[in-house]
């Protein structure tokens, strides 16, 4: 699994070409095992043909263009792309007009050279953190694929296109988790920005509150690169930092509770390779995030704002709508006005009760996910499905709620069930959270081959 580093390397020097990767990554949608048709509810193998083309001619006659132009991406089923309909992993929505252009996000890909192989699946209307589609198939983990297990959600699709190599980095979005549960199921990177650093127009929303546009990649470094073109920053380049010095805290309650043994092993694990290279890790109880089960209750703000968004759908297209996506949609109608207004407040109170607790590290660890990657014969009951769901999203979605940074980074042994770690940084703090997590992830992550 090249990083984009190489890939630009390889496309300066001749080593490769634009052509050569969208065909190999095209080949490995087909050949796949099935997994192409499950991963991508659109390919755009014609249009990322010509692209290609383009900037080989661009690079035979001596011009050089970005660095990063004429590599594939993949884009989550909830982006516009100009002459395309965003059916955001849905079927109630194929009748909609194509969109007239791409989203702000994707143009800022565009500009870069990056291109777009295809439209990747997603749990319906983003709402769940397993990944499963009964509209489209949910695509499998490469993890023990036999054994079935889920790709994690709602991004399912643009882990495994990474994965699998049918593309070199994938943008996703990320509501409690979206890009970083996918990422830690799979074993591979996501990264969760501060909200309002990319932009949302043009991305079918889940709620507005905390919906946040963000990467899936090989590498931190990647993840930095293609955040850097999202974001519409000036470099892609990291500082250099080191992980000896970093004050990092590590809760002890909420996000340690009930952990699968696996998971506890190998996050004590990269815990002991932190403090092998000095880094300082703070226990701290952290009790301010008890009050997250209070404050989601009755569904939190993605209930109420999904709720609002889907009522008339709901309606009229119920019997088409994943039940499972549509019962989570409608506990947003247990919530009064008088109940959405005091989310702000109790969110307001959690925000500025953690940044005093917070504000002398440089980044918090904690495990991505309190669970490995479930089975799909496990989600049969609805009882099951609800219970590992909440167990899937439990941990990522405290980053959401304080509105902070968060990347989560590959920490299992070579060849064991993926499991992630996530370092989240403070609200604003994105390049220098990727320049931690740049230095952390050699330390912890399996080797790649």
């Amino acid at each position: 699994m090249k990083i984009l580093a190489e890939l630009a390397r390889d496309l300066r020097a001749g080593a490769t070409s634009s052509r050569a990767l969208v065909e190999e990554c095209l080949d490995r949608i087909v050949d796949t095992a099935g997994e192409g048709q499950r991963t991508f509810v659109k390919v755009h193998a014609d249009t990322a043909r010509v692209a290609a083309d383009y900037y080989d001619r661009l690079r035979a006659h001596g011009i050089q263009p970005s660095p990063y132009a004429g590599i594939p991406v993949s884009i989550k089923d909830l982006f516009d792309l100009a002459g395309d309909v965003t059916t955001a992993g849905s079927t109630v929505l194929r009748d909609q007009p194509p969109a007239e252009a791409d989203a702000p996000a994707i143009a800022r890909l565009r500009a870069a050279g990056f291109i777009p192989i295809g439209r990747t699946n997603m749990t319906e209307f983003a709402y769940s953190g397993l990944g499963v589609n009964p509209h489209y198939g949910t695509p499998l983990n490469p993890f023990e694929r036999d054994r079935r297990r889920i790709p994690g959600g709602s991004s399912s699709g643009a882990a495994i296109s990474i994965t699998e190599q049918m593309c070199h980095g994938a943008v996703g979005t990320d509501t409690g988790g979206s890009c970083r549960i996918p990422a830690a199921f799979c074993g591979i990177t996501g990264f969760k920005p501060t909200q309002r650093r990319v932009p949302l127009a043009g991305v079918f929303p889940l709620s507005q509150s905390l919906d946040s546009v963000g990467p899936l990649a090989a590498s931190v470094g990647c993840c930095a690169i293609l955040d850097a073109f999202l974001a519409a920053e000036s470099s892609p380049a990291l500082d250099t930092r080191e992980v000896r010095g970093a004050r990092l805290a590590v809760p002890q309650r909420y996000v340690m509770d009930n952990l699968d043994p696996h998971v506890a092993r190998s996050f004590g694990r990269a815990l002991s390779q932190l403090s092998k290279a000095r880094a300082e890790l703070i226990e701290l109880p952290l009790a301010e995030l008890d009050a997250i089960s209070r404050l989601n209750a009755k569904g939190g703000f993605a209930a109420a704002e999904a709720y609002a968004l889907h009522r008339q759908r709901l309606d009229t297209q119920r019997a088409q709508i994943d039940p499972r996506v549509s019962m989570r949609i409608l506990r947003g109608r247990e919530q009064s006005a008088a109940d959405y207004i005091d989310l702000f407040s109790a969110r307001a109170d959690l925000k500025r009760a953690t940044e005093r607790q917070l504000a002398p590290f440089d980044a918090v660890v904690l495990p991505t996910c309190a669970t490995v990657a479930p089975m799909l014969e496990e989600l049969e009951s609805d009882e099951e499905y609800i219970r590992l769901n909440l167990l899937a999203v439990r941990n990522s979605t405290v980053v959401n709620l304080l509105d902070r940074c968060a990347v989560s980074i590959p920490c299992q042994e070579a060849g064991s069930a993926p499991v992630g770690l996530t370092l989240m940084g403070p609200h604003g703090g994105d390049r220098a959270l990727l320049a931690l997590a740049a230095a952390v992830e050699p330390l912890i992550s399996p080797r790649r081959t």
